[in-house]
């Protein structure tokens, strides 16, 4: 019975502020779970890191300038879905991007209260010479299970992230703006 006294492995979760237990060792199964776990983020890290060196952007950064290269002319909302990431998220990349020169913002033509993003001349020159992102593999990884196997995994995904606290789903390895303090004078 999970959590009882007999199973020494099993431990219930202290209520918060309260010192934890001490952990035994992991079952066997979480070995190879952690290892495929550290070998995505580490692809998804030395991808970003690579990005940083080379272009002097973060992986998410080149991941939403791919997705706009490949339709130029896209609003906020459009970039989130080709990322499959929220709309604050991209939004948070997209100003970055923009601050950067890479990307501009338009009024859209039939529409004028309608935002459209553009790559400038710089930001579709990188795009055509940076790496491939890795998110793009991730997605293109995931994409080739079937259906079923992917609400499996983005079920189990779900429990492990909410048994560690949960977390927001920003984009890999893009650093959340910080947030101003006003300060008294």
């Amino acid at each position: 019975m999970h959590g009882s006294p007999s199973n020494p492995r099993r431990h219930p979760r202290p209520a918060p502020g309260a010192p934890s237990a001490p952990r035994a060792v992991p079952a066997p199964g979480v070995r190879p779970v952690l290892d495929e776990i550290r070998r995505l983020v580490r692809s998804l890290r030395l991808s970003s890191q690579r990005a940083q060196k080379e272009e002097g952007i973060s992986g998410a950064q080149l991941f939403v300038l791919q997705k706009l290269a490949e339709s130029d002319g896209q609003s906020v909302s459009e970039l989130a879905v080709r990322t499959a990431t929220d709309q604050s998220s991209v939004s948070v990349v997209v100003a970055r991007l923009v601050r950067r020169r890479l990307f501009a913002r338009r009024s859209d033509p039939r529409d004028r209260r309608r935002r459209r993003l553009t790559l400038t001349a710089t930001g579709r020159a990188l795009a055509r010479r940076a790496p491939a992102a890795a998110q793009q593999d991730l997605v293109d990884a995931i994409e080739s299970l079937p259906r079923p196997q992917q609400a499996v995994l983005a079920e189990l995904l779900g429990r492990v992230v909410g048994g560690m606290g949960g977390a927001s789903a920003d984009l890999f390895f893009e650093e959340a703006p910080r947030r101003r303090t006003k300060t008294r004078a």
